[in-house]
């Protein structure tokens, strides 16, 4: 592993935590050549609905989930908060925590992307860390970025780079990486169980056994 590389943010509700997302920051971890990914379940998340079990459960839920790759690590400041909990106000915390040279890369899908511009102090997110964008093979983002706002089109335009040279900076710039999209989803974990059909094999079995254990998602609610 290499110390002085730079440290992955995955964010979300994590409701509950899934292969899809455990393959997702693998695949980040090994192209972008990332030392470390840290795993932050939101709180009170801004963008969506309230996740339908508490930040203590899906913050216990990525902890066993992550347990056998040293790499990932849980970081439980969101779930801590019961304000709003915005992506910036994270990425200020950690920078003052790890330093201005650190690099850290922000990872997201396409979708939240292009979606960006909605972000509370958007730009504000290019002065904290890199972004780094996972797409599906042969849905680039290159061929959507037109359906963006011209200021994130611009960003986008000025701040493209490899994902090699993530490291060399602490922020600013911009990665895509091809990454085989898995389908599965939380909502389809959640409406299996309140069916009492079986999840196996859509997540780690740590943590589908303890969604029985605890008795969550057995009431549907999508």
């Amino acid at each position: 592993m290499v110390s002085n590389g730079a440290v992955g943010i995955l964010g979300g509700t994590f409701d509950p935590i899934h292969y899809g997302h455990l393959r997702l920051a693998e695949e980040m971890l090994e192209l972008a050549k990332l030392r470390q990914i840290r795993f932050i379940p939101t709180g009170t998340p801004p963008h969506r609905g309230t996740p339908q079990v508490s930040a203590q459960h899906r913050s216990r839920m990525v902890q066993l989930a992550i347990a056998d790759q040293p790499a990932f690590v849980l970081d439980e400041r969101e779930v801590m908060r019961t304000t709003p909990c915005y992506t910036v106000d994270t990425l200020r915390e950690l920078r003052a925590e790890l330093g201005a040279a650190q690099p850290l890369c922000l990872l997201m899908g396409g979708d939240a992307f292009l979606q960006l511009h909605t972000w509370h102090e958007w730009e504000q997110l290019f002065e904290l860390a890199h972004i780094v964008v996972g797409y599906r093979p042969g849905f680039t983002l290159e061929e959507r970025i037109h359906t963006a706002t011209p200021a994130l089109r611009s960003h986008y335009q000025l701040r493209l780079c490899a994902a090699d040279a993530l490291s060399q900076q602490p922020a600013g710039g911009i990665a895509e990486l091809a990454i085989p999209k898995l389908e599965i989803s939380a909502t389809l974990i959640r409406s299996r169980v309140a069916e009492n059909c079986t999840i196996r094999y859509l997540l780690p079995n740590a943590v589908a056994d303890y969604i029985h254990q605890h008795h969550l998602y057995e009431h549907a609610n999508h």
